[in-house]
């Protein structure tokens, strides 16, 4: 199940521990129907033809029973930005690196604050591991880990 705007909010307010979601900061303006926009925390350049990590504004905390999905806003969609690595596992926290490919005609610029992916939310059923991996507390880009 996809979690609604109404249900984001009642999680962002509650007092229990085990559903409380956190998008720090958090904009009603970037609250959709179903999915809440993530905004670039800095200035950037996609380069046409090149990858590029861009650090989430937010600062978000999942509880154990949801995941979240990344996506491309489809404003830049339409200009060929593609989003790579969409996956959030339940118990994440931090900043979140947003790996967007250009792959459009020109290079496209991307303003402090400015909505560029959207979160979707889901409900895990009967959740109960937490995410601990390398990503965990994440403050601004980080990038892949050596294999």
């Amino acid at each position: 199940m996809i979690l609604s705007a109404h249900e984001i909010a009642r999680r962002l307010g509650s007092p229990s521990a085990e559903e409380k979601l956190v998008i720090d900061p958090y904009s009603p303006e970037c609250q959709q129907p179903a999915s809440y926009d993530l905004r670039a925390a800095d200035h950037a350049v996609l380069a046409r033809g090149d990858c590029t990590l861009v650090p989430s504004m937010e600062w978000v905390e999942l509880p154990l029973d949801v995941a979240g999905t990344l996506r491309c806003r489809s404003s830049f969609g339409r200009q060929g930005v593609l989003m790579g690595g969409g996956f959030i596992d339940p118990g994440f926290r931090g900043q979140l690196t947003l790996c967007l490919t250009n792959m459009g005609n020109e290079d496209i610029r991307v303003g402090k604050n400015e909505r560029i992916v959207q979160m979707i939310l889901q409900e895990v059923r009967d959740g109960n591991q937490r995410y601990n991996g390398r990503y965990q507390d994440s403050c601004g880009i980080v990038g892949a880990r050596d294999r």
